[in-house]
């Protein structure tokens, strides 16, 4: 696949469009997280509440970093999660707003090259943004199903929840 300067600039701006529309409720979801419940899993393979949420951020930094350098590389250093949900929503309002903005400027020229993903598939680099995109939805449906079971309300997601009626 493949798109024209044009193209790709386009589809970048529609992405961060729904993307931060998608953040806003993503934030809602994190700040569900009931205090003193961030260690909670559901199953010993899944991922502690606050864990899961740091991830949801901090990939999101990696998928907008990944496209603005147009490259991927693995952190050197993984930073453990904050600890508390207020702290991860501190973090994730620190550190994601410039590379938005950033890749949000960016030529359409550099949005349709290719970049590599780890040697597993070659995108043009506005595809890496829906699959961040993608990404952030799928694991922040699991962080919502989490919240019932540590005590909290399940916010509205893409319209009210049986907690919020």
């Amino acid at each position: 696949m493949s798109f024209s300067h044009t193209e790709a600039k386009f589809l970048a701006g529609y992405i961060l469009a729904s993307y931060e529309y998608e953040r806003g409720t993503t934030k809602k979801v994190i700040a569900a997280i009931p205090e003193g419940q961030g260690g909670y899993t559901p199953d010993g393979k899944s991922m502690p509440a606050l864990k899961l949420a740091f991830h949801i951020a901090s990939s999101e930094l990696f998928f907008l970093n990944g496209v603005l350098s147009g490259e991927f590389k693995m952190p050197e250093k993984i930073e453990e999660p904050p600890s508390s949900a207020e702290a991860v929503l501190s973090w994730y309002d620190a550190n994601l707003p410039e590379a938005i903005d950033k890749v949000r400027a960016m030529p359409g020229e550099a949005l349709a090259r290719e970049v590599d993903f780890f040697g597993m598939m070659k995108r043009p680099a506005v595809d890496f943004l829906n699959l961040m995109l993608h990404h952030s939805i799928h694991h922040r449906g699991q962080l919502s199903a989490y919240l019932r079971p540590m005590g909290a309300k399940v916010p509205g997601i893409y319209g009210p929840s049986g907690d919020s009626q």
